[in-house]
C-alpha cells in the first residue's frame, strides 16, 4: 500500500492486473504469434516478395494513421471501452485473415490490425496514467513494457509450433481467441482504486501541440531516439549475422538470449524508476543502445556478435516503459488522451524510421556505418534528455 495523491493508503502496482497486465499480456502473445507469418501469408497469396514486404509495412503505417483518431476516440469514449473496441475489432481482424481472404482484402485487414494497435496502446497507456500515482508509475509502465515483451517471446514460439499441424493461417486464428479474451478480462474485471482526476476538457489536436511544442521537441526527440535504436537492432543484427554466414538458427539464439535478459530486469528497472527518477536508467540504456550498435560491426564471429547481442538485450531492458512513463509523466490532466495520441505518433515515427536509416545509410555507404549512425543518433538523444528534459519523478510539469 502505498499514499494517492489525495493521501488515501490504497494503490497497489497489483490492481492493474485484470484491466491492464493480463489483457496487455494476451494482447501481445496473440501479436507475437501473427506479425512473423504476414509476410509469408502474403506470399501463400500470391503476393511477390516486393509486394508482401510492402504488406508488412501496412501494419506500421495503419498504426500511424489511427494514432491521432485514437488519441480522440479515447477522449470521447473513454479508455476502457475504448481498449474493448481495440480488442474487440483485433479479434474480427484476425478472424478474417484466418478465413483466407484475397490479397487486396488481407492488405486492408493488415492496415487495420495496425489500427487496432494503435488504440489499444494509447487507451491502455492512458487508463494506467489515470488510474496510477505519479510515484508508481515507474514500475506500472515497466510492467506494461515487460508484458509486451513476453508476449511477443512466447507468442512466435506457439505460434510457430501451431503452423505445423495447422498451416499458416493457425497464428491469427490463435490472435483472435487471445484478442477475445483480453477483451472478456477486460471488461469483467472490476475498477481499481484510481488517482484523482479533473474532469474531462475538451482540447482539439492544434492545441495540443501548439502549448506542448516544448516538451514534443525535447522528450518527444528522446522517445524517437529510442524507437529508432530498438528497431534498428531488430533489422541490423539479423543482416550483420547473414554477413558473417550465420545460419538462420544462430541468428534466432542471438534474439532469443537477448529477449531473455529484458524480460528478466523490467521490474527491477520500474523501482529504480520510482526511487532514483527515469533520467536514471533512459540515460545509460540510450548510452549503451549506442555502444551496442557501434560494437556490431567489430564482431566478426557468432561468439562475439552473442555478447553484443547481450549487452543489446540488458541496454533496452534498461529502457523497459521509459517512453511509457516519460509520456504518462508529461501528459496534462485536460487534453490527456490527444496528448497521447500526439506523443504515439511521434514515437511511432521513430520505429518507421530506425529500419528507413539503415537502409538508407547501407545503401550509400555500407551495413557497418548504419549500425555506427544509429549509434550516433542514439547518443545525441542521450545528450538531449540529460540537457533539456526535467526530472519528471520530481518535477511538476502540468
Amino acid at each position: 500500500m502505498s499514499e494517492t495523491p489525495n493521501g488515501d493508503k490504497q494503490f497497489r502496482v497489483a490492481s492493474l492486473t485484470r484491466t491492464v497486465y493480463l489483457p496487455g499480456i494476451l494482447f501481445a502473445i496473440g501479436q507475437g504469434a501473427a506479425t512473423p507469418v504476414i509476410a509469408l501469408v502474403a506470399l501463400d497469396l500470391g503476393a511477390s516478395p516486393a509486394m508482401a514486404g510492402a504488406i508488412v509495412a501496412l501494419r506500421g503505417i495503419g498504426t500511424l494513421f489511427f494514432d491521432l483518431p485514437a488519441g480522440q476516440l479515447v477522449a470521447r469514449v473513454g479508455e476502457r471501452s475504448a481498449m474493448l473496441i481495440a480488442t474487440g475489432g483485433l479479434g474480427v481482424v484476425a478472424l478474417g485473415i484466418g478465413l483466407g481472404p484475397s490479397l487486396p482484402v488481407f492488405a486492408a485487414l493488415v492496415f487495420l490490425m495496425g489500427g487496432a494497435w494503435s488504440i489499444w496502446a494509447l487507451a491502455r497507456l492512458a487508463y494506467a496514467t489515470e488510474a496510477t500515482p505519479l510515484p508508481h508509475r515507474g514500475r506500472v509502465m515497466s510492467m506494461v513494457g515487460g508484458t509486451m515483451r513476453i508476449g511477443q517471446f512466447i507468442g512466435p514460439l506457439i505460434g510457430g509450433l501451431l503452423i505445423i499441424p495447422f498451416g499458416l493461417v493457425a497464428p491469427f486464428f490463435m490472435q483472435a481467441a487471445l484478442a477475445v479474451a483480453a477483451a472478456v478480462t477486460l471488461g469483467l474485471a472490476p475498477e481499481p482504486d484510481r488517482a484523482a482526476t479533473v474532469a474531462t476538457v475538451p482540447v482539439s489536436m492544434r492545441q495540443v501541440i501548439r502549448d506542448h511544442r516544448r516538451i514534443l521537441g525535447t522528450a518527444g526527440l528522446v522517445a524517437v531516439t529510442f524507437q529508432v535504436l530498438r528497431t534498428a537492432r531488430q533489422a541490423v543484427i539479423p543482416l550483420w549475422g547473414d554477413h558473417l554466414g550465420l545460419s538462420p538458427s544462430q541468428i534466432s539464439l542471438v534474439f532469443g538470449a537477448s529477449s531473455g535478459i529484458e524480460m528478466l530486469i523490467f521490474y527491477p528497472v520500474g523501482m529504480l524508476m520510482d526511487s532514483k527518477g527515469r533520467k536514471w536508467v533512459a540515460v545509460p540504456s540510450l548510452i549503451l543502445l549506442s555502444v551496442g550498435m557501434a560494437l556490431i560491426p567489430l564482431t566478426t564471429d557468432f561468439a562475439s556478435l552473442f555478447l553484443v547481442s547481450l549487452l543489446l538485450g540488458l541496454a533496452n531492458g534498461l529502457g523497459s516503459g521509459v517512453n511509457l512513463t516519460l509520456g504518462s509523466d508529461l501528459s496534462p490532466e485536460a487534453g490527456r488522451s490527444q496528448f497521447f495520441g500526439v506523443w504515439r505518433l511521434v514515437s511511432d515515427l521513430g520505429t518507421a524510421g530506425g529500419p528507413l536509416l539503415v537502409a538508407a545509410v547501407t545503401s550509400l555507404l555500407s551495413l557497418g556505418a548504419a549500425s555506427i549512425a544509429v549509434a550516433g543518433v542514439g547518443l545525441i538523444g542521450a545528450g538531449v534528455l540529460w540537457r533539456t528534459v526535467p526530472e519528471t519523478l520530481r518535477v511538476d510539469l502540468e
